[in-house]
């Protein structure tokens, strides 16, 4: 039950995990083990000294908010499961996990898994997923503080294990994981699977836009230079605020922008004005908000999160189509706000190759799947390995048409092999 302590379990060796799942239980053994079902469950200042970035996504703040403010609920799919581990009584490690019930927020899909059990007669639905609700953004999901030799990843991921075996799920997901938390659970046997995001990063020399503009080919830099001028020429003005400097009225609009953006692509949108207005209260300066103004009129904005040396764009909308908008708002004004303040990347978001051309560059993402079934699991892993090189040989198309007159250093990133576990 949650909120229950749960020591170790025997179970039975996964043939597929080796000699590595008795080593597991005896991690979990000497953890006391307790799922939680909500977050308000666990003290702020406890969650939070495990993180080992300011990540905001992963703040306790941010997905406390979720769930009090009626994002994340039984309706939308999502049911807090949330996995701690205690030794005597204090938490060392924990991660944000769920029961769902669909695969809708996630952003890696798996419809298609879906898909095949049913037609074979067996349920999908519900698994365990452990990330970030409504939230493509890259970060650690097994948080153990900044002094983990390995040990409690090890034992997060040997209590998942056996979660997974203890509930009867069919299977269980780590999305979004850094470097880091993929190697642990590839080392432990979970399938890797990858994708590409469209990431912008600061290069050496630049200091304002006009240097990030030299560094692009000609035809790009032309057409970026025309795409603002045709905002400015239409009367526009662009205004950044923080966290605690927008008001009611500009709160009521973001949330209306967002609604509508996600109604325009046939989506449910889950996350209410109130989680809006806590992410201005409890984060101030690390949410922010990007208003077009007209005259009097705003007439677009959008919403986005930053931490220390990252800017996260995550939605926007707008009461009037005008030419080039939408890259203002959501891609020329964040870089610039890169350039001004110091941050050195910035995620727009998920998918949108159009971002390419704009200087943004194909990033990899990351994420691990544990299928109960073996059949199933083998079945998986065999089109994950065919799926890593149709996208391994996207990301090379991609490369070729690189909006810079010289790759920056970040193009280099290599895609995770999926046949290849990486070293814990």
């Amino acid at each position: 039950m949650n909120g229950m302590a749960r020591e170790g379990q025997h179970r039975r060796p996964d043939p597929a995990l080796g000699n590595a799942a008795p080593v597991r239980r005896a991690w979990a053994r000497k953890m006391n083990i307790r799922f939680h079902a909500s977050l308000e469950e666990i003290p702020a200042a406890d969650w939070n000294a495990l993180l080992p970035s300011d990540n905001p996504f992963l703040d306790h703040a941010f997905l406390c908010g979720l769930e009090r403010h009626g994002c994340v609920r039984r309706e939308f799919g999502w049911v807090p499961h949330h996995l701690a581990l205690y030794r005597d009584d204090r938490l060392v490690a924990a991660a944000p996990l769920y029961r769902k019930f669909n695969s809708h927020g996630e952003y890696v899909f798996d419809w298609h898994w879906a898909d095949a059990y049913v037609r074979h007669g067996l349920a999908y639905y519900p698994k365990l997923l452990c990330g970030v609700p409504y939230s493509p953004v890259t970060g650690p999901r097994l948080l153990t503080g900044t002094a983990d030799d390995g040990t409690l990843r090890r034992a997060l991921t040997a209590a998942l294990d056996a979660e997974l075996e203890r509930g009867g799920f069919s299977s269980a997901h780590v999305n979004f994981i850094d470097e880091a938390d993929a190697a642990a659970l590839a080392a432990a046997g979970w399938l890797a699977r990858h994708d590409w995001q469209f990431h912008w990063q600061r290069q050496p020399g630049w200091r304002d836009f006009a240097d990030f503009l030299d560094a692009l080919n000609a035809k790009k830099r032309k057409n970026l230079r025309q795409e603002r001028a045709r905002v400015a020429r239409a009367g526009v003005r662009c205004e950044i605020l923080h966290g605690n400097e927008i008001g009611e009225e500009d709160w009521r609009r973001l949330h209306r922008y967002y609604r509508a953006t996600f109604h325009d692509k046939g989506n449910t949108p889950t996350l209410t004005l109130a989680f809006f207005r806590h992410l201005g209260a409890a984060m101030p300066q690390r949410v922010l908000g990007v208003f077009a103004r007209r005259g009097a009129d705003t007439i677009a904005g959008a919403l986005l999160l930053r931490s220390r040396d990252t800017l996260y764009g995550r939605y926007w909308g707008c009461d009037e189509p005008v030419p080039g908008l939408h890259f203002e708002v959501c891609y020329y004004q964040g870089i610039e706000y890169c350039l001004r303040h110091g941050l050195s990347r910035f995620e727009p978001g998920a998918q949108g190759e159009h971002k390419l051309a704009r200087g943004f560059l194909p990033a990899p993402t990351r994420s691990a799947h544990h299928l109960a079934d073996a059949r199933f699991r083998a079945a998986v892993g065999e089109a994950l390995a065919r799926e890593a090189r149709l996208l391994e040989r996207h990301h090379a198309e991609l490369l070729r048409h690189s909006p810079y007159a010289q790759h920056p250093s970040h193009t280099t990133s290599a895609a995770p092999d999926p046949g290849k576990p990486a070293a814990p």
